[in-house]
């Protein structure tokens, strides 16, 4: 009965935004599920395809995008041949660069397949091909179910839908929640294990700006870079061998050759990571209050300490290359929401005001509103309670996280799973596991240094030491540092983390290694420091995490209830209706268009090549390589100017609703057709991750036109154009 209630809401929300079009930014992270309805939108807003083709994920455009787990990418050649971002395939460029070969720095462009080189072991693509909704098979028989039981109740649910479906091989499903635990989808999707480098530029193409200009408009960066997709030759996924073969998706996108142009329709699928739309007055309050502040500082002393630690040591600080990029956005995003919030007219009190406007209407519904209003109210008070311990649930699980704690930590507790039947283990753990953790043993080598992480862990326990109220410390880690619960210091913290990294020997991959086949007993008989600090610390983060799970189990009974409420509410008002981000495919559509973030201020939509030239300062982030400046000067490459403009778009503006987990997710044009990639949001809408403003709001595309022009008269990588099918000088 809560799904036919749910349809109908999502129904009626959707024809109500088929009324007379909003003169701005279209609100909604749609589910393909969605597109039909929306169908009399889309082609008022330019689209020039059939709507239904984007809610089918066999076919064009949709079997094209795909996910690498936690960015967006797209097939864009019958031979695997995948785009995405330069920041998205940073890992792979970090982790086949050294001190004497640094991709990162001067770009990689293969000459031929036999010169693509292998990313990181636990680098994916994966290719959705299939979402059924499986709320009835999850949430049956639920009633009366709280806490703990409820909890593994849904995830025994989860797990064996998950290995039903992947039982033929060479696929990854999940379940997916919607709405707060509303709904359920089952996602099947093909994971190619063997990924490869192909194409970077340098990262004073790819990374113009750096840090500064992340997030910010006008922008002039080259972000993209190009992968590939192989299989074994018997066309199924495998691991990394030299003979394997480039996967043949069933179909790729087009690159448009058609100018685009200011007010033209575009739209964007990918993987949005996660928004916090529908989250409660207390929750925007507890990110302002507390959790966003906490990140940003956690974050620039965490940065420091790489810098501090790394300075003159280039090899160690390629390795944590990757680390910093990633810290550094996270950062700048935290920050932004805040001063989005700030900016805000109270956004708590608009939270509440909204909020307090649903329970007067609900108040209007007999019977079933007192039951949805009771459950809000019960909702608050665990979220409430779930206060009370934030700085212990925080802090304590960071120590046994990061590093070489974190990788002793995951050897014990594999050894401890691995004694249960593959049903019961912690996700993570199964069988369907075992690649990517053994994957992430291989590779630590590429992203360790043990005076780094040492400075990283000495960090996070004098977070725990000073955050973490005395009646919430962790007595097991307090008696691993040798100190009581009101010490807020240990005397011989240097001392003792210099006797934990001299003394272990899991910064040997061979141990690790096999470590991973070790039974418990083994593991617990072990001398080795850091097995040591697992073995102590493992009880409570077992019980912290049980804890965890049983206040979890209390809220997947509560937030469903109040998201129905909400549904229905903004149905009635004929506001937008689509589920929070979730990492799951989604649509989002809008135009091309500038915005004006304050009085007498007017932000236009292209950005150009003489702007990079008027940027480049000759000091990092904004150098140009000379052989870049150089076809500027001469004029190269006139067939990719826009004659509005009189040269080449670099970086786009449109209005399309979009977040992190977005990155490198193909712009199409009305058509379907690629015109740029997207790879970041303005300053001013970072916020709209909680709160969504429809003046402020903009993505920022890298135009297409520009990605061929450098390939074309910089980098050379003709090879690419040829395969992709597009001309070139």
């Amino acid at each position: 009965m809560r799904n036919l209630t749910l349809a109908a809401a999502l129904a009626a929300a959707i024809l109500a935004t088929t009324a007379p079009l909003p003169a701005h930014a279209d609100e909604g992270m749609w589910r393909p599920s969605q597109m039909p309805q929306l169908a009399a939108q889309l082609k008022a807003r330019g689209l020039q395809m059939d709507p239904a083709a984007l809610s089918n994920l066999a076919g064009k455009p949709l079997d094209a995008v795909i996910s690498l787990g936690g960015c967006t990418a797209s097939f864009v050649s019958p031979e695997g041949l995948v785009v995405t971002n330069h920041h998205c395939g940073y890992g792979a460029i970090q982790y086949n660069s050294t001190p004497e070969r640094d991709l990162l720095k001067d770009g990689f462009v293969a000459a031929s397949f036999a010169d693509e080189l292998p990313a990181d072991p636990n680098a994916r693509i994966y290719v959705t091909q299939e979402i059924s909704d499986v709320t009835a098979q999850v949430v049956e028989g639920l009633d009366g179910m709280d806490g703990k039981a409820r909890f593994d109740a849904i995830d025994a649910r989860e797990k064996a839908l998950v290995a039903a479906c992947e039982e033929p091989g060479g696929l990854r499903c999940n379940v997916y929640s919607f709405n707060g635990g509303l709904e359920y989808s089952l996602i099947r999707q093909l994971e190619i294990q063997d990924v490869r480098l192909v194409y970077a530029p340098p990262e004073s193409i790819g990374k113009f700006g750096g840090d500064i200009d992340n997030f910010e408009w006008p922008r002039h960066t080259g972000d993209w870079s190009f992968l590939r997709a192989y299989v074994g030759k018997d066309g199924k996924p495998a691991p990394y061998a030299k003979d394997n073969v480039p996967f043949q998706p069933k179909s790729w996108l087009t690159v448009s050759q058609q100018p685009l142009q200011a007010g033209d329709y575009v739209m964007v699928a990918g993987y949005p990571g996660r928004t916090n739309r529908y989250r409660l007055a207390s929750e925007v309050q507890d990110a302002i209050d507390w959790s966003h502040p906490e990140s940003v500082a956690y974050f620039k002393d965490y940065l420091a300490e790489i810098e501090r630690t790394t300075a003159g040591d280039k090899a160690a600080a390629l390795k944590y290359a990757s680390t910093v990029a990633g810290i550094n956005n996270a950062l700048k995003l935290y920050q932004g929401q805040l001063d989005g919030f700030a900016q805000m007219d109270d956004p708590v009190g608009m939270k509440r005001a909204r909020e307090d406007a649903l329970k007067q209407w609900l108040a209007t519904r007999g019977e079933a509103g007192k039951a949805q209003v009771a459950a809000l109210a019960a909702l608050e008070r665990e979220l409430a309670a779930a206060e009370a311990t934030r700085e212990r649930d925080r802090w304590f699980p960071s120590v046994a996280s990061g590093g070489l704690t974190g990788t002793a930590v995951s050897l014990y507790r594999n050894a401890i799973e691995q004694a249960k039947p593959d049903a019961e283990r912690e996700s993570g753990y199964q069988a369907r596991d075992a690649a990517r953790l053994e994957g992430r043993m291989k590779s630590m080598d590429k992203r360790y240094d043990a005076s780094v992480d040492k400075a990283l862990t000495k960090l996070r326990i004098e977070r725990y030491l000073a955050q973490v109220p005395a009646a919430s410390r962790v007595a097991e880690l307090d008696a691993w540092l040798g100190i009581g619960p009101n010490d807020k210091s240990v005397a011989d913290l240097d001392a003792r983390l210099d006797a934990l990294y001299a003394g272990s020997k899991l910064g040997d991959e061979a141990v690790r290694l096999q470590l991973l086949k070790a039974d418990r007993a083994t593991i617990e008989a072990s001398d080795d420091p850091a097995l040591r600090f697992a073995v102590q610390v493992m009880p409570a983060l077992l019980r912290l995490e049980g804890e965890g799970e049983a206040r979890e189990g209390r809220i997947s009974a509560l937030r469903p209830q109040f998201m129905q409420a909400m549904i229905d509410f903004n149905a009635s008002q004929g506001r937008p209706v689509y589920p929070d981000a979730n990492s799951s495919l989604r649509i989002t559509f809008g135009t091309v268009r500038g915005y004006s973030p304050r009085d007498a201020v007017q932000m236009q939509p292209f950005t150009t090549l003489a702007g990079i030239v008027a940027k480049t300062t000759g000091e990092d982030p904004f150098i140009t390589p000379q052989p870049m400046l150089d076809a500027i000067a001469s004029g190269e490459g006139a067939q990719y100017r826009m004659a509005a403009l009189g040269d080449v778009p670099v970086n786009f503006l449109s209005d399309v609703d979009t977040t992190g987990g977005n990155s490198g997710s193909p712009t199409l044009d009305a058509k379907g057709e690629l015109v740029g990639l997207l790879f970041d949001g303005n300053y001013e809408s970072l916020s709209a991750d909680w709160i969504f403003n429809p003046d402020l709001t903009r993505s920022i595309h890298v135009d297409a036109r520009y990605m061929r022009w450098v390939m074309d008269e910089v980098d050379h990588a003709e090879r690419l154009l040829e395969e992709m099918g597009l001309p070139h000088d």
